[in-house]
């Protein structure tokens, strides 16, 4: 579904990742996983058109996106929930929802949706009329995963969901994501809780320095010497 070759991105004269190269198998969990810096973050923008790459190509679907505008992207069924969840604060959970069906028109099948959403984060529909700037920030992730959804994409892009959430919460958040894709929705997931994404990864990548370093399924890389070390140790990897 996804594939990436010799990709590379700056930001001014820093190069944040380097001939990177990675595939997403339709149907599939790939999991990206780093320190902090190793250029996950980068990887999902370029990927979303957020960032243009120096070079390198990305093909979705059988065809070059590389340099597609972020709302083209989303038409042809990508879909980027941002690290931070970038929710519209002042906006209520409902009209969240929405914003993430604006570019369809299938008035039955976002009504749908909305409802798919609401069995799957049952939160959400105790807090439809509630500002999304004063949920929590396990409420908020909710949302922002079930806003991307809404576009119904084939790709769906998941840039640190549990990044400073409860461990309860973060144990609900992998069950979705886990549920999503058995629904038919294909994952990329860039995630520091590196244990977590791995248990639900078919494939996964490390990425260090804005280099692929290690590559495997995603069962192979829990157990390898080399990752538990440096992401499955004593401490928590931050």
């Amino acid at each position: 579904m996804l594939s990436i070759r010799d990709l590379s991105t700056s930001y001014g004269q820093i190069k944040a990742i380097r001939n990177l190269s990675l595939d997403v198998e339709e149907g599939k969990i790939v999991a990206l996983i780093g320190a902090n810096g190793a250029g996950k973050t980068t990887t999902m923008k370029t990927i979303a058109g957020l960032l243009t790459p120096d070079q390198g190509t990305i093909t979705f679907l059988g065809q070059r996106v590389e340099g597609w505008k972020p709302h083209k992207l989303v038409s042809a069924g990508l879909s980027l929930v941002p690290e931070g969840r970038a929710i519209l604060g002042q906006m209520t959970v409902l009209e969240n929802l929405e914003m993430g069906a604006f570019q369809r028109n299938d008035q039955a099948g976002i009504k749908d949706d909305m409802e798919k959403m609401m069995n799957w984060f049952p939160i959400l529909r105790e807090r439809l009329s509630q500002l999304g700037g004063t949920m929590s920030g396990g409420q908020q992730q909710m949302l922002a995963i079930a806003r991307a959804l809404m576009s119904r994409p084939k790709l769906l892009l998941l840039d640190e969901p549990s990044m400073g959430l409860a461990p309860i919460v973060v144990s609900d958040i992998f069950r979705v994501i886990k549920q999503i894709n058995q629904e038919g929705t294909t994952v990329l997931i860039v995630e520091q809780n590196v244990k977590q994404a791995l248990k639900i990864a078919d494939y996964g990548y490390v990425l260090e320095a804005g280099q692929i370093v290690y590559q495997g399924t995603g069962e192979s890389l829990l157990t390898d010497e080399k990752v538990k070390e440096a992401y499955l140790g004593g401490r928590k990897h931050e």
